[in-house]
């Protein structure tokens, strides 16, 4: 039995990043033996072991074959005589498909050594078309290492792997686990780019592919074009420290645009409402999580109301704050002007102006939110009035307080 460290940690201890979860790979064991040695068995398709100790995985050498469309058509074979090469044989990348033995030694049969230095995303073997989640995660892969290119040979194969229809195989989960993982790298724009390159974006968010070649009004967006705007604003979005909710939101804000008639552009009136309309259809298409749905929702829905709203008076501001469900969920409405201050600042000339309207209308939320309603509903009953007029009463003092709040910045 010889083990042997695997894949992304031996990646990043060339590439001198932090190492994250370390992955292991048994070769000559069977999985009685390991049984034996006190591993836990948790693989469902194949033998993966947790150590006892460190709860790290160990899987066992193995194989695969294609036997069906998608990433589930798999048979796997695992048993003492598979070597170590072949395992990583079957391995997506070539700076994937690194070892390194007990004592050290680097074991690389693929050249992932040298795709490393020379800054190249490229697949192992022609078995890479047979499970097109690698498509995505090479495209997450190129958001995380964003000065890396693609091997000419890697991304022709990608497009004959979408011409194959093999994405029109893939299951939402797994879709949505590989997009999320690449809107919280360093360059998600990258990722988007890498998929539309291949085809592969038009198939699987055809509502964020359409967005390219859409003329912008050049007084408000110098940069144009709607899917060079959107690309900057999930770029944004990483260099300000988004969560997921807030970068997918901004994944989702513009699409809108990409419906609006030919005839009245590049004006897009109205591209809010669509693009609510779109983000909940590609959330159902892709089981997208409540959190990012939700927020994605009010982001499509008001972004403009909310860049506009230094020309809104107290009352329209509580409005506002109203349809954000602002006073119920303080933190999402936070999370909202976030993904709103990513949209202004991801247009060309435009990356570092200041965004008051995230500081004005966080302000407002405070102050209609420190209101005690309660004496003002009791006095609103000491004047005789009931029902709506006391729900009224309590409006008007959010707004006096929302007046003042903003009076003062």
């Amino acid at each position: 039995m010889k083990v042997y460290l695997v894949g992304g940690a031996v990646r990043d201890e060339l590439l001198g990043r932090p190492a994250g979860d370390r992955d292991w790979v048994v070769v000559g064991a069977t999985p009685i033996e390991m049984l034996d040695a006190g591993f836990v068995p948790v693989g469902r398709d194949f033998p993966v072991f947790l150590h006892p100790q460190t709860h790290e995985e160990y899987a066992l050498a193995r194989t695969e074959r294609k036997t069906a469309p998608g990433y589930h058509g798999f048979a796997f074979h695992a048993a003492p005589e598979v070597t170590l090469e072949d395992d990583l044989a079957r391995r997506d990348l070539t700076i994937n498909a690194m070892a390194r033995e007990e004592d050290g030694t680097l074991v690389d049969p693929y050249g992932g050594q040298r795709d490393l230095a020379e800054r190249v995303l490229r697949h192992v073997s022609p078995a890479f078309a047979e499970d097109p989640v690698r498509i995505l995660r090479l495209a997450r892969f190129a958001a995380r290492f964003d000065n890396f290119t693609i091997a000419p040979q890697t991304l022709q194969l990608m497009r004959e792997m979408v011409g194959a229809g093999e994405v029109d195989a893939l299951v939402a989960e797994r879709v949505w686990q590989e997009l999320s993982r690449g809107l919280m790298e360093s360059r998600p724009s990258r990722m988007f780019e890498v998929l539309r390159e291949c085809g592969a974006l038009a198939r699987l968010l055809p509502e964020v592919d359409r967005l390219w070649g859409v003329p912008q009004r050049p007084e408000y967006h110098p940069e144009v074009d709607t899917g060079v705007h959107l690309m900057m604003v999930l770029d944004m979005a990483a260099r300000l420290g988004g969560s997921l909710q807030v970068r997918f939101a901004c994944l989702g804000h513009d699409l809108g645009k990409g419906t609006t008639p030919a005839d009245v552009l590049p004006r897009h009136i109205g591209h809010e409402v669509r693009s609510e309309k779109l983000v909940r259809a590609l959330c159902d298409r892709w089981k997208v999580p409540t959190e990012c749905r939700e927020l994605a929702e009010v982001v499509a829905r008001e972004h403009g109301n909310v860049h506009r709203s230094a020309e809104l008076n107290a009352a329209a501001v509580l409005r506002l704050l109203e349809r954000c469900d602002a006073l119920r969920r303080p933190e999402r409405f936070d999370e909202a002007l976030l993904a709103c201050e990513c949209d202004a600042r991801g247009r060309a000339g435009k990356q570092d102006e200041p965004y008051p309207q995230r500081q004005r209308l966080a302000a407002a939320m405070r102050a209609a939110l420190a209101v005690d309603t309660a004496p003002v509903a009791e006095a609103a009953v000491a004047r005789g009035l009931s029902g709506p007029a006391i729900g009224e009463a309590v409006r008007e003092s959010r707004v006096r307080a929302i007046a003042d709040a903003l009076a003062a910045i």
